[in-house]
């Protein structure tokens, strides 16, 4: 059975972000290059706000319990970021949201993406990407239905690390701010 659109007007408050960042090793072997929080996590003190607020209001609007929602996805919402001035200053609210995770002040997935799937989900949802096999020279065409199947492939370690706990956003949550606000 299809499922309804989600309302614009209801939060969902069961979605996540996804962001890219530049690789940390927390680990001698393991890279992390994208991680994904709960949305309220952009609702923390530590976070520059109110721009995480600003964020959090846009990623919980419309969408779908569950939903990932990568960065890239919201930049495109957003005239392909031409209105990120509008919101916030998405670089040092994800700078600060990755800080929070070090810190382990909230729960978060922490992946090492390949190149492949790491780019498809830091480009837009109809964006496709080119990639040239080095010894062959062949080129290979990623798009829309790739970047699908990389989000699948996160929601079910997603799932597998809630395990029938939802991921903690932190302590010391400030409110939501009205989404008409956000934009």
């Amino acid at each position: 059975m299809p499922q309804a659109e989600p309302s614009q007007g209801d939060p969902t408050l069961d979605v996540y972000l996804l962001f890219a960042h530049e690789p940390y090793y927390p680990t001698a072997a393991q890279e992390i290059n994208t991680t994904v929080v709960a949305a309220a996590s952009l609702l923390l003190p530590h976070v520059r706000q109110p721009d995480g607020a600003r964020i959090h209001g846009l990623l919980v609007h419309g969408r779908r319990p569950g939903e990932i929602v990568p960065l890239s996805t919201l930049t495109h919402e957003l005239d392909r970021g031409t209105r990120w001035p509008e919101v916030g200053d998405w670089e040092t609210v994800t700078e600060n949201l990755l800080q929070v995770v070090r810190d382990r002040d909230c729960d978060a997935l922490s992946l090492g993406l390949p190149e492949i799937a790491r780019a498809l989900v830091c480009v837009g949802p109809h964006s496709q990407i080119r990639a040239v096999d080095s010894t062959s020279g062949a080129d290979r065409m990623y798009g829309p239905a790739d970047r699908i199947g990389v989000l699948v492939e996160v929601g079910r370690q997603l799932a597998w690390a809630e395990a029938g706990c939802p991921m903690w956003p932190g302590e010391g949550l400030l409110p939501p701010i009205n989404p008409a606000d956000a934009r």
